[in-house]
């Protein structure tokens, strides 16, 4: 694990990492925002088999977390989300998104997960082509779901034929009356397919600048991969 720290506008906000993650702290007793380091608890597990793939790349997942995560409304500033780009060759027909992750600051687990499919837009996501909002998932690892989402994914869509985004969101609670849950992290891959990854944080709660899509590595730029990993089955 290799904790970071971040300072902006002179407040020292927690960058916490099973790599280099951006993440709001909660006081244990009162479950108040704070900008106190902590270090994560939580330990990666090994991929699960997934069923055949339309596409993959979870060959090379290097175990650094990426928080990618709808949050209660307290802390709707720190809402954020991962993106990565795929080239299809030929129709599929999808069940599953797998993705490989951890949960960190708690131990989850998710109430369900956001899957949006994007057509590119000349290297960024674009108009939104498919979705399964709140989607149940089964776990096959410390926050490494198999999440259910069935749609069509053609190849004649977007600028470049075949070619789509993938945004993978946690819906999980930080912290609340009884409850500790934490934050979802969306490990990333060393290899670079296509473009590389990028991500957004709209309130700018992180204090990265990354308000739209940018690229993740200039937003967090801590030793994490250039993309995410993930397979659609």
């Amino acid at each position: 694990m290799r904790p970071h720290s971040l300072s902006a506008l002179g407040v020292t906000v927690a960058a916490l990492a099973i790599g280099a993650t951006f993440a709001p702290m909660a006081n244990a007793s009162s479950h108040g925002a704070t900008t106190a380091h902590q270090t994560p608890t939580g330990q990666l597990q090994h991929h699960a088999g997934t069923a055949a793939s339309c596409y993959a790349q979870r060959d090379n997942d290097n175990g650094v977390g990426i928080v990618s995560q709808n949050f209660e409304s307290t802390f709707d500033q720190y809402d954020s989300q991962g993106a990565d780009d795929f080239k299809l060759k030929k129709v599929c027909k999808v069940r599953t998104v797998s993705v490989d992750g951890v949960y960190f600051n708690g131990s989850g687990p998710a109430d369900s997960f956001n899957v949006i499919f994007y057509k590119d837009a000349g290297g960024t996501p674009g108009a939104v082509f498919k979705s399964c909002m709140n989607a149940s998932y089964t776990e096959t690892g410390f926050g490494s779901p198999i999440i259910k989402c069935k749609t069509k994914l053609k190849i004649t869509h977007g600028i470049v034929k075949g070619k789509y985004w993938l945004d993978v969101q946690s819906n999980m609670d930080f912290a609340g009356p009884g409850i500790d849950s934490g934050e979802w992290g969306w490990n990333t891959n060393n290899t670079v397919r296509g473009v590389a990854s990028q991500w957004q944080n709209p309130g700018d709660g992180f204090a990265t600048g990354c308000t739209t899509y940018t690229t993740t590595t200039t937003c967090i730029p801590s030793g994490e991969g250039g993309d995410f990993s993930f397979s659609i089955n």
